[in-house]
């Protein structure tokens, strides 16, 4: 609209339009058309069921080449973004891929139903989307995990163009093309696994075109040379694998069928596998792994006969650790570490699909997913090492360097921090010099760890790593360490924070800790009743004061209860006008003067005053101070004990051993006359206080 208002005759903003090139050569209708991302090509598609391939330049276009195949209209075409390759979709129900160079086709997807009318290509990775009549599909055109393998300090890996190269882990140097594998399956389908034979220096790879063959080749002595295998023996089978130094099994699919071969390739057995088997792996000399899709066995080849079965599955790819001990089977989700006689040791699920997996020298298994590297222990802890900014595959970690491939099978190494993992590793073996030496000397923190260890029940070890205050009391509670938790109370002075403090005190019986606490959060009833316990007559005197100077009569009458004072009880009802009281307690503990006192005070004689029944007086109990002031029960039965005892239903208080003196303690209450004013107990001298 703005251009029609601007009185531009067309879309592209010119008045006149110029053809430049008329390309003839459909018969029917034709549907796309797609240029070349970089040379002077286009392709095109039709309803004549043909895609035709055009040439251009500056002055004219004219048709290169016709590909051949579909049964129905064409709908959609495109060059692929990296390779020499053509893809059409149609609708004959079929997605078609096509030899730019051969014009002839190298692969075909058909769906039952649905017709297909467009196809786009991802302009970076290995992805396509082709849209059909319920929906889209995306779908890669071809295997994107390298082939590799590696012993000792060497990775022998191949690369897109089928050149099998090697990478030195210690000098971190990648060699020239050790052999060329060109004639390996087609052009344009990759290999699937490669297997090492270090006593023969030779290789045994694998591939799926054609329906499954298999090539082993030995390397070049000196490593250097771009060539082709002369001592090359190949097969078919969908998987071969090394079982030992002049012994490999092939495994063919179709014919559910395991050949053992020697090296000359010779077939020297036959194994019949169980039923449903789709993958072999190495499983330790003489042994193979069989996979199927609910199970592994574990097949002894001289017994012919498996000795192990473990249910797991969709197992996809199996990872040995250095030691051979242990095995990772990877699924799509899922990784299940395993001993060497496939006993189960722990398993663990992801949510990503993952990727690949290496054992690094500690025993811990490091696995990729698409955007992590993570970690497991064999007790089935796990976590994230770091994250990946593209996806990459797993092939050696040594101390904190990952060596891995990407998916153009390029050697990578990738910086981690292993410190998390060996700190675990570390605290499942009790390793306690390894521990300490971690926590000094690294900056491992985190919310993660902490719970790790609160978890495992080592909330000491927690301690160490946290600076904040709350977390800091919340653990030193958990693990019984009352100073740091006395000191981070002091720090924050919280009631909430000093109440649970006096509860996990007491527990423990640390009646100095318990009486600070009393004493922050101005529980003076609890106070006398601590002071009560011990056996702290001077304190308890002074608690009864306090009441005095609060004003508090409940209070001064259970101080005076504790401390036996009769006087201080009848002059605190003469106060309060309850002379009744005063003489029952004169009365009860035959203080005749107090009681005659009394009569004449308030005018009245003994007959006009009704008592009851007068039992023995009321006496404080014995004090507790030898069983609790030194040496306090078990922090689990030191309350209820406190209260039996208190109750009389402890019939021998005395311990073994002799109680320990107290160490000094600060009394909040016993300190300068300001600092009783700050505390709120209102005292104008230090007499008073």
């Amino acid at each position: 609209m703005s251009r029609a208002n601007q009185n531009q005759a067309d879309m592209f903003g010119n008045t006149d339009a110029v053809v430049k090139f008329v390309l003839e050569g459909h018969d029917r209708g034709v549907n796309w058309v797609a240029f070349h991302p970089t040379l002077p090509l286009i392709v095109s598609a039709g309803d004549d069921r043909l895609i035709k391939l055009w040439r251009m330049n500056d002055t004219k276009a004219w048709e290169v080449d016709t590909c051949r195949g579909h049964f129905g209209n064409t709908s959609g075409c495109l060059f692929h973004p990296h390779q020499d390759l053509i893809l059409s979709v149609g609708e004959d129900k079929t997605i078609r891929v096509w030899d730019l160079n051969k014009r002839t086709s190298v692969q075909s997807f058909k769906r039952e139903n649905d017709r297909f009318w467009v196809i786009a290509a991802h302009p970076e990775i290995n992805l396509f989307a082709a849209g059909h009549d319920n929906g889209v599909m995306v779908f890669k055109l071809e295997r994107e995990r390298p082939a590799s393998a590696f012993y000792q300090n060497n990775l022998f890996f191949i690369t897109k163009e089928k050149h099998v190269r090697s990478y030195d882990f210690q000098k971190n140097v990648e060699s020239p093309t050790l052999l060329t594998l060109k004639k390996l399956g087609s052009p344009w389908v990759p290999p699937r696994s490669l297997s090492f034979n270090p006593a023969e220096r030779a290789i045994l790879v694998t591939s799926p075109a054609d329906g499954g063959s298999y090539e082993l080749i030995n390397l070049p002595k000196d490593g250097s040379g771009a060539i082709d295998g002369t001592d090359t023996k190949r097969g078919q089978g969908n998987s071969a694998v090394f079982i030992a130094r002049n012994r490999f099994a092939v495994f063919t699919a179709s014919s559910q069928k395991i050949e053992i071969k020697d090296l000359s390739n010779a077939t020297t057995e036959t194994v019949k596998p169980p039923h449903g088997t789709t993958d072999i792996y190495f499983g330790g000399t003489g042994n193979l792994l069989l996979i199927t899709p609910t199970a592994v066995h574990l097949y002894d080849i001289q017994q012919k006969k498996s000795t192990a079965e473990l249910p797991v599955s969709g197992v996809k790819y199996v990872v040995w650790s250095n030691d051979g001990s242990y095995a990772a089977l990877l699924s799509k989700h899922n990784v299940t570490i395993v001993t060497k006689t496939l006993e189960q040791v722990s398993t663990l699920h992801e949510t990503i699909r993952i990727k690949s997996a290496t054992w690094d020298d500690a025993g811990v298994l490091l696995y990729s997913t698409l955007n992590h590297i993570k970690y497991t222990l064999l007790n089935g802890d796990n976590g994230i090492v770091r994250t990946l900014d593209q996806t990459v595959y797993l092939v050696r970690v040594k101390a904190r360097t990952v060596y891995c491939l990407d998916r153009n099978a390029k050697p990578k190494t990738l910086n981690i921090d292993p410190t998390e993992y060996r700190f675990k590793l570390a605290l499942v073996k009790r390793n306690y010099e390894e521990m300490l030496q971690i926590i000094k000397n690294s900056s491992l923190v985190g919310q993660s760890i902490i719970s790790y260890l609160q978890k495992k029940g080592y909330p000491e070890i927690a301690l160490q790593f946290v600076q904040d205050p709350q977390t800091r009391f919340e653990l030193a509670i958990e693990c019984g360490n009352l100073d740091v938790a006395v000191e981070m109370a002091k720090q924050l002075d919280r009631p909430k924070l000093w109440s649970r403090l006096s509860t996990e005190a007491l527990a423990h019986g640390n009646h100095q800790v318990v009486e600070m606490t009393y004493q922050k959060l101005r529980q003076f009833d609890k106070l006398s009743f601590l002071y009560l316990s011990t056996g702290d007559n001077t304190k308890l005197t002074r608690m009864a004061k306090i009441a005095e100077h609060r004003g508090d009569f409940t209070a001064r009458f259970q101080n005076a209860l504790y401390l036996g004072d009769v006087n201080d009880r009848i002059q605190m009802f003469k106060e309060i006008d309850l002379y009744p009281l005063a003489y029952m307690t004169a009365k009860s503990h035959g203080l005749t003067e107090e009681c005659q006192s009394i009569l004449e005070a308030t005018g009245l004689t003994e007959d006009q005053i009704s008592l009851p029944k007068i039992g023995a007086p009321l006496t404080p109990p014995k004090p507790l101070v030898d069983t609790f002031k030194a040496n306090w029960p078990t922090k689990a039965t030191s309350q209820s004990f406190l209260v039996k005892a208190l109750l009389g239903q402890v019939e021998d208080l005395s311990l073994e051993d002799e109680p320990a003196e107290d160490e000094p303690v600060e009394d909040e209450l016993a300190e300068d006359d300001t600092a009783a004013t700050s505390n709120g107990f209102g005292f104008d001298d230090a007499e008073d206080k």
